[in-house]
């Protein structure tokens, strides 16, 4: 392996060398649910009654306390459905928007917002700025949930950008290789019983060497040498992903699984936002390998044969550079990159057959928003479809989400059609 690439490989274990540090002090807790029942400024009400019911019959209830909450544990990740009993209420005063809210529990924990008012309005009249003011802090959970999977969507948008770069390839089976890095690592941590942080580490070496440098080696070389049309090696992609997506149902089922450590991890409430410590952690870990891998790119021996490759392969090979080998770096790159988005996936909510197939329209959207075949590109795309996805909820139903980011993109490439950091070429 080139002596950069392997500074580079270097440079990814020592940021999750720091996780170990970092995430060591951080302690597990169950998942959780809390309500929170305020009244006129937000003034907490005691001693109202909570119920949360959810998935194979599960019932929990609790009471306010001195400060408006009630926290309820509940058993694993799911959908649950909190209820506040308004009889428990002051008199003459209701829950706004009703007394029932749904919620998504994944980790630690899940804040349900019951503001009370007489009549349904917000106690102390129109005036109180109690709406504004839940409004603004859901925009900011929303603007920090939006950071997060940005950057999950940049990990695998890069490598997927880089392998289309240098070899034409549009990989439909990318998407696998991130679930492939979170199952590798869930083997590692919940079947051998290893550390989470050692578990992250093998695994990472075994999507860098298996899925990355194999695969390439195993399929996409033969291809190419047997001179395989781009269109023919798509549906090769296609036909891979669902093959290991299916092997991965037959394996290890349909439902989510959850890493033994940092499971239910609770969150830090920073002002009106509320976000884990592991969430922290990998974001930071993200940012240093995404701006390790640009500098690398950038400014690298194989780094430059890469973009050489990328632009002109028949005159960068004319030029003595080793397309077979940089193509194959780029593929334990790429690999390595979406084996990290998968465990950032995996960790933060739960690891999941299908999740591969969940990000690979976004990574696709990303690429072409930011500009094919550009680096930059990748990653701005990949921060305007996660803000995006996000911020979408505020208009749009939660289920929706995926689909108004999308029609984002038709928007804003109808206006630029080459994609916010690519270059127009002429046509005819």
């Amino acid at each position: 392996m080139h002596r950069g690439m392997s500074r580079w490989v270097i440079a990814a274990f020592a940021f999750l060398g720091a996780f170990v540090l970092c995430a060591g002090v951080a302690s597990a807790a169950s998942p959780s649910i809390t309500a929170i029942v305020t009244g006129g400024d937000k003034a907490p009400i005691a001693g109202v009654s909570v119920s949360v019911t959810g998935p194979e019959g599960f019932t929990g209830s609790g009471t306010t306390d001195a400060e408006g909450r009630a926290t309820i544990e509940v058993p694993a990740a799911g959908q649950y459905i909190v209820k506040v009993d308004e009889k428990t209420l002051p008199p003459g005063e209701t829950v706004k928007d009703g007394p029932e809210r749904t919620v998504n529990v994944l980790s630690g924990d899940k804040k349900a917002l019951f503001p009370v008012g007489i009549g349904g309005e917000p106690a102390g009249g129109e005036d109180s700025g109690s709406g504004a003011g839940e409004f603004g802090a859901q925009v900011l959970q929303l603007i920090v949930d939006g950071v997060v999977l940005s950057l999950i969507i940049a990990l695998g948008a890069l490598g997927l950008n880089l392998i289309f770069g240098t070899t034409g390839l549009t990989n439909f089976a990318h998407g696998e290789l991130l679930a492939l890095g979170a199952f590798t690592a869930y083997v590692f941590n919940a079947t051998l019983g290893l550390n989470l942080i050692v578990a992250c580490i093998l695994a990472l070496v075994v999507s860098a060497a298996a899925w990355g440098w194999g695969q390439n080696y195993l399929l996409w070389r033969p291809l190419r040498k047997r001179g395989t049309g781009l269109i023919a090696a798509m549906i090769v992609s296609i036909g891979l992903a669902m093959t290991i997506r299916y092997i991965l149902l037959m394996i290890f089922g349909g439902d989510g699984r959850f890493y033994t450590d940092y499971a239910g991890q609770s969150g830090l409430e920073i002002g009106p936002v509320n976000i884990t410590p592991k969430a922290i952690i990998l974001s930071l870990l993200a940012i240093l390998a995404l701006t390790a891998t640009v500098l690398w790119l950038r400014s690298s021996r194989m780094g430059k044969a890469t973009r050489a490759v990328s632009d002109n392969p028949a005159l960068a090979s004319a030029s003595g550079v080793n397309v077979e080998r940089v193509i194959a770096v780029v593929w334990v790159l790429g690999a390595t990159l979406a084996g990290f988005a998968g465990m950032f996936q995996g960790i933060n909510n739960n690891v999941a057959w299908t999740m591969g197939q969940g990000l690979l329209l976004t990574m696709f959207a990303a690429i072409v928003l930011g500009g094919l075949g550009t680096i930059g590109g990748a990653i701005v795309g990949s921060f305007v479809v996660g803000m995006s996805v996000q911020l979408s909820t505020l208009i749009v139903p939660t289920q929706m989400k995926t689909g108004a980011a999308l029609a984002l993109m038709i928007v804003l490439l109808l206006i630029r059609p080459q994609g916010l950091l690519g270059k127009p070429e002429r046509v005819g």
